[in-house]
């Protein structure tokens, strides 16, 4: 479990296809009391509504467990908390992570309050993670990924792997979710971790 006063995490919901991603990431934060900064782009809802039946703040906040650590932004609101870098943070994941959002934080033209937050967490070195889902990649892509994981980003692709012999669609989101959680130094027992000679 998360500690009283932590610093929450900003996560960032936009419009590339991976919304169980999001829904089980959100969940997990909370049930780990992470505190949480949502921002879920226009798309994102789409997306949400599109793939997980989600449609709208009641039916997410149904899926996704306490809510009593969250705090819900406008994604439009650049002026809002998480576009200020005075305001305490451990850090942003963007999942899923479209391309067109890959792009404007790479370009630092913050069009919106996901960009906007992305960029806060490149400028105070604070953990960044994208998780796209695209494939095939383009050059334009890769260029993209590789500036902004020279500027201090992680770049976590949704590629479950599968030594852990999954076997339903919420045991490969729960591996994604899991590598996700790691890298933002939240505790949790998602997913099974590797052991050498394990069958």
């Amino acid at each position: 479990m998360s500690a009283a006063g932590e610093a929450p995490i900003t996560l960032g919901v936009t419009g590339a296809s991976g919304a169980p991603y999001a829904v089980r990431l959100l969940r997990a934060l909370n049930d780990t009391a992470t505190p949480v900064r949502l921002i879920v782009s226009s798309y994102g809802w789409r997306l949400l509504a599109e793939e997980s039946g989600i449609d709208g703040l009641d039916a997410l906040r149904a899926a996704t467990g306490d809510w009593a650590r969250v705090e819900l932004y406008d994604a439009l609101d650049r002026g809002a908390t998480p576009a200020s870098g005075s305001a305490p943070s451990r850090g942003m994941v963007i999942c899923p992570c479209s391309m067109g959002t890959l792009a404007s934080i790479a370009a630092g033209t913050s069009r919106n309050l996901v960009e906007r937050a992305a960029d806060v967490a490149l400028k105070e070195r604070r953990p960044l993670l994208l998780v796209p889902r695209e494939t095939p990649l383009s050059l334009i892509h890769l260029e993209n990924m590789t500036r902004l994981t020279r500027a201090g980003a992680t770049v976590m692709p949704a590629a479950p792997g599968f030594y852990s012999r999954p076997r339903s669609i919420d045991d490969l989101v729960d591996f994604v979710v899991a590598r996700i959680l790691d890298h933002l130094g939240v505790e949790h027992g998602i997913g099974r971790r590797w052991r050498s000679g394990e069958a």
